[in-house]
């Protein structure tokens, strides 16, 4: 238990660091990309809660295609404001591509978060049902047996008022199920005029 424990701990340090640092790095970036203040901090928030919903989605096996494609979105722009602010860009003259792709994440992060939400796995469809030709005939019941299931009908009749049902019958006689529902069957044909 302990050492499951401290594992555990280990890999919870690593992603409090690796959130931390790359919080960071997407701030910095969307400064340096044109957006100040509340603005600058909801864009890491957006990245970061865009791969956490992708990531539960995969988690739960739901829309596998659908929950890869926004994982993958969020992660290359958590990956790549990590690489730019590494010194790889000039975080004073960055250029025109990357402060539209800045400005028009919220948008692509609302249609991601969105469909994660709202995208259901495909339901496998109900197979079809089994043709009569391929039921098992139901069994031949003797004639006594069937004059034996009338007698306690009968009774069971007298005492409840109500027809007795397959279930009941079967525990009355003794028999198996499908030689319970067809001894029910003549039955029932017995009622019908």
């Amino acid at each position: 238990m302990r050492a499951r424990l401290a594992r555990v701990d280990a890999v919870l340090v690593q992603a409090v660091i690796a959130a931390v640092l790359s919080f960071a790095h997407l701030h910095d970036l969307a400064v340096a990309a044109g957006q100040d203040g509340w603005k600058a901090w909801a864009y890491p928030v957006s990245v970061d809660l865009l791969m956490v919903a992708a990531w539960r989605k995969l988690r739960a096996g739901e829309s596998r295609a659908v929950a890869w494609c926004w994982f993958l979105i969020a992660l290359a722009a958590s990956l790549g404001a990590n690489i730019a602010t590494a010194g790889l860009l000039d975080l004073d003259d960055v250029p025109a591509w990357l402060r539209i792709t800045v400005a028009g994440w919220p948008a692509l992060a609302f249609l991601g978060g969105t469909l994660l939400a709202h995208t259901t796995a495909p339901t496998e469809p109900e197979p079809d049902p089994v043709p009569a030709a391929a039921l098992p005939p139901p069994p031949a019941v003797p004639a006594a047996l069937v004059a034996h299931a009338r007698k306690i009908a009968a009774e069971h009749r007298t005492r409840t008022g109500q027809h007795i049902d397959p279930s009941a019958l079967r525990a009355r006689l003794g028999v198996p199920q499908p030689m319970a529902d067809a001894i029910a069957t003549h039955l029932r044909e017995d009622r019908t005029p």
